[in-house]
């Protein structure tokens, strides 16, 4: 059950979909009728929302405004209406979190079980996820906070914190290059790689890296989850990449591998962030999770869970 009036509701599927046909389908209700409230909103607002086209719509600046505004009042009447109906009130204890595959190894997990030790009535949903979903589930309400990567400015959500994290590489124990300080590109592309696919952000930086040196790099394996990236080199099969959240030197050696920077500007291009909505009263067990995992972010033990600060 939603509140937002109907109007809204279409125009989020509009705006979602990019056509009237297929917010129609998912909807199931007539393209007319979506239509008519279309219509109907932009003549009570004065200014159109959407730019038509022979295959589809576009938002104008006020549509996209008003995207803005029609999510956060999607999320506080869900928001509601599982209050009213689970008789929690407004201080649910509840988070739902959305992160990328590098802050869900151990940075998030770690955050949480420091959390519940103080709140062991919060209970968490994590959902491990490509950097740009987990953005997106923010945006549409879906999650209460992400720890993502990003490139470039974000427009849609409240950047609650942003940090540069520095790029290692995973080499096995015994390499040549374990023990050093730092690896230059050229030094890693001397040695079998596991990188993870074109689409992600370190993949995307890597790429640009190795063009501007004029390297040349096949992989020899492609993959974006990092437990079998860890067993690939573990296992003797060539060196892997990760952003360090802080907790490499302690995994290391447990794990049959130690860390080594890389040194290259080309990743300061990338930072982690933690995200909300812009303007969604969160509630209070998600408002104070997301002040520790910023703590966390900047702090320079990032994720170490025997140094976790004591949330309040």
């Amino acid at each position: 059950m939603q509140l937002v009036p109907v109007s809204l509701a279409y125009f989020l599927e509009v705006a979602r979909t990019g056509s009237v046909t297929e917010a129609a389908h998912t909807l199931n209700v007539a393209p007319s009728a979506i239509s008519r409230q279309i219509a109907k909103l932009e003549s009570g607002i004065g200014v159109p929302l959407f730019i038509r086209h022979p295959r589809g719509m576009t938002m104008t600046d006020a549509g996209s405004r008003l995207v803005a505004h029609a999510r956060r009042s999607e999320a506080e009447s869900a928001a509601l209406v599982d209050e009213l109906r689970t008789g929690r009130g407004a201080d649910v204890r509840s988070v739902t979190v959305a992160c990328s595959e590098g802050f869900g190894r151990r940075f998030v997990p770690a955050a949480m079980a420091a959390f519940r030790r103080d709140h062991p009535d919060v209970a968490f949903q994590l959902d491990v996820v490509p950097r740009q979903e987990a953005t997106r589930r923010v945006v549409e309400g879906i999650a209460d906070v992400a720890a993502t990567y990003t490139m470039g400015p974000q427009h849609d959500v409240r950047v609650e914190s942003a940090v540069v994290i520095p790029v290692a590489a995973i080499v096995p124990l015994g390499h040549e290059l374990a023990g050093r300080d730092r690896v230059t590109l050229a030094e890693l592309c001397s040695h079998p790689l596991a990188l993870a696919s074109p689409g992600t952000s370190q993949r995307e930086l890597f790429d640009i890296g190795v063009q501007l040196e004029g390297l040349a790099v096949r992989p020899a394996l492609v993959c974006d989850a990092l437990a079998p990236q860890y067993e690939f080199v573990r296992s003797g099969g060539g060196i892997a990449l990760v952003g360090d959240l802080g907790d490499l030197d302690r995994d290391g050696r447990t794990e049959g591998v130690t860390h080594v920077h890389i040194d290259h500007p080309v990743f300061r291009q990338r930072e982690a962030q933690i995200q909300t909505m812009p303007g969604r009263r969160l509630s209070w067990a998600a408002t104070r999770f997301t002040e520790l995992l910023v703590s966390l972010l900047v702090s320079p033990s990032r994720g170490r869970s025997a140094e976790l600060p004591r949330p309040r």
